[in-house]
């Protein structure tokens, strides 16, 4: 097992960008919504680096992109709507998992570690993902965007994750691909592993200085 992972007893787990490329639905489903405005598609090469916060934060850049400027708050949130509907419908046909995650779930959950799943994504569309892929029995707990007031870099989701299982954030790990990982592992006190092949804004997310960088998921075991 990865050094790493010395004294930890439970890792959450971010979802896009670190145990699935999600991307090419994502941006389908922005240019859909796009095109019902009779605006030009952003395509996948823009939607990668907007990934990260949620899906209305998604769609402000989207819009904002499109529009030269930021969009009204009526028009936001009835993009956002839309957005939701063509997601929502096919939300998994073009997503894929990223080398090495199904061999390290497996190891990690017969090795005895609790495991949860921490991501932004609207947590309706978590477990269809999951399912797509056989996923789903690996996680003892999963927490959405909307399933707290607050969302990644804020470090409540993962204190509460800390919290269910009454563990102290210190026998914890977070795991994600972008800074808002690593600054809400940090903030809760978790340890932080990063991988470098996902959505962070364009940047190398070697840059928010996580405790360890891993170039796949198989290097955890």
């Amino acid at each position: 097992m990865h050094p790493i992972l010395n004294d930890i007893r439970l890792i959450s787990f971010d979802l896009d960008g670190t145990l699935i490329d999600s991307v090419p639905d994502l941006a389908a489903a922005v240019d859909k919504v796009l095109e019902e405005l009779d605006l030009p598609a952003a395509g996948e090469a823009k939607v990668t680096t907007w990934v990260g916060n949620g899906s209305q934060k998604l769609l402000e850049r989207a819009l904002t992109d499109a529009l030269g400027e930021p969009p009204e708050v009526e028009s936001l949130e009835a993009g956002h709507r839309r957005f939701l509907y063509h997601y929502g419908r096919d939300p998994g046909s073009r997503t894929r998992l990223y080398p090495g995650v199904c061999e390290a779930l497996d190891a990690l959950q017969a090795g005895g570690w609790i495991l949860t799943l921490v991501t932004n994504k609207p947590y309706a569309f978590i477990e269809p993902i999951l399912a797509q892929f056989g996923l789903e029995r690996h996680f003892a707990l999963c927490l959405g965007g909307d399933s707290l007031p607050q969302k990644k870099p804020d470090p409540a989701p993962l204190l509460h994750v800390a919290a269910h299982f009454d563990l102290p954030p210190s026998t914890c790990l977070m795991v994600g691909d972008s800074r808002h990982d690593i600054a809400a592992g940090r903030a809760a006190g978790f340890r932080t592993l990063a991988v470098p092949y996902g959505y962070n804004h364009g940047e190398p997310v070697q840059n928010s200085l996580p405790d360890a960088l891993i170039e796949t998921l198989k290097e955890l075991v």
